[in-house]
């Protein structure tokens, strides 16, 4: 199996036309794919929306045992209001709902945002031919059949087809004691002698405010830069390494003004983003443009459920389902990550994961990454550029759920 699950390829396209995509192509695509729509909307709770581009609408609904769309609007339905441009964007995976709503730009005078996530899923079955989840569907089996530990950790130097094929199934890994306290320690006092030089909405930081009014700075970016001892790690063969786990040719430092975040974890946060609820890292658009990269996480101290600990949902990499939030009725394991200083831990982009809010500890942690070489570099940095402009206005849009403030 490959982590390398790209269908697309940046480029110069035509702009899509609203009636003939709802008109011909979607029932179309619909048809075509019928068999990985129809047996995943039986779980879902799919309610008529109605999509408005322009001045036209389109009602899509359940029809017996096929998705129906009709020209005009329903009053029972939801109803998301797009522009062509956003239309485009999500028909061709640079866009989600998701993203839209985390940007502040999903329009959706009636309904639930579960209703969009709903309908993204079958857009995303009928268009790129991706069975929606069903429960039971993703199972986990060592290479000789049996059960696989999904709570195993690993060490660095463990075999490397071992470690390979668990990230293969499980979306995930564990390594216990990558890097020394020693170096964790160094890292965190030049965390303390950088966090003077970032400022909120100097963009290149992200802030949050606590229960007792402080804003404080929860995010760190282009860290190595204000950091020797990251940079030493960084460039590290045991950091470095880590790329060649899935055997896909992953390469480090694809955004070069970005290539490493410091991340400080308060407790009781209540405005803003620190402890990200659940998502894939692909949750914002271009799923089938850049995925599987690798999310790296050096932990700078340990984490457990009480002091931020990451949880992610086992199989998740393989599942359509809801991109970010926690969907009703997942049936997909999930895993708590506990963390020991220097620990690291690794997921996929696709994998489903969290950060739980800190209790009774903070938490300090960087985060990294590795990418697949993109195919057309030039085409595919204006993609990411897009996206990380959704990305960077999420923490000053929508708020996590408030931390625990004891």
């Amino acid at each position: 199996m490959s982590v390398d699950l790209r269908t697309r390829t940046d480029g110069v396209r035509e702009q899509i036309d609203a009636a003939q995509f709802f008109g011909s192509e979607l029932p179309a695509a619909l048809e075509n794919h019928d068999q990985e729509v129809r047996p995943g909307t039986a779980w879902l709770d799919l309610r008529p929306m109605t999509i408005e581009v322009d001045d036209d609408s389109w009602t899509l609904s359940v029809g017996g045992d096929r998705i129906d769309v009709e020209a005009g609007g329903r009053a029972d339905a939801a109803r998301v209001r797009l522009e062509v441009d956003q239309l485009d964007g999500l028909v061709h995976d640079e866009q989600t709902f998701m993203g839209m709503w985390s940007s502040g730009r999903l329009d959706q005078p009636a309904g639930r945002l579960g209703d969009a996530l709903d309908w993204w899923l079958v857009l995303r079955a009928a268009l790129d031919g991706r069975p929606i989840h069903e429960p039971g569907a993703v199972t986990f089996r060592e290479r000789d059949g049996t059960a696989l530990d999904l709570h195993r950790t690993f060490r660095a130097d463990d075999d490397r087809e071992d470690t390979r094929y668990f990230l293969e199934e499980a979306g995930f890994l564990h390594i216990e004691g990558v890097f020394t306290d020693r170096e964790m320690d160094a890292v965190s006092a030049d965390m303390d002698r950088a966090a003077p030089r970032y400022a909120p909405d100097d963009g290149h930081s992200w802030w949050a405010k606590t229960f007792g009014g402080d804003r404080k700075l929860v995010r760190m970016q282009a860290f190595d830069e204000h950091s020797p001892a990251t940079t030493a790690l960084i460039a590290d063969r045991r950091f470095l390494g880590l790329a060649e786990i899935p055997g896909d040719g992953h390469v480090f430092g694809a955004r070069s003004d970005n290539r490493i975040e410091a991340l400080f974890k308060p407790i009781g946060v209540v405005e803003g983003i620190s402890d990200v609820p659940w998502h894939k890292d692909c949750s914002l658009g271009r799923h089938s443009y850049e995925c599987c990269s690798l999310t790296v996480g050096l932990s700078v101290t340990g984490a457990d459920e009480v002091s931020g600990q990451l949880r992610v949902r086992a199989g998740s990499h393989r599942a359509l389902i809801w991109s970010a939030l926690d969907q009703p009725g997942c049936d997909l394991p999930v895993i708590d990550l506990p963390t020991r200083t220097g620990d690291v831990t690794m997921h996929l982009s696709c994998t489903l994961h969290m950060a739980q809010p800190p209790l009774e500890r903070e938490r300090r942690v960087m985060y990294s990454g590795f990418s697949l070489p993109p195919r057309d570099p030039r085409a595919a940095a204006e993609g990411r550029r897009r996206l990380r402009a959704v990305r960077e206005a999420a923490p000053v849009t929508v708020s996590q759920p408030p931390g625990h403030s004891t």
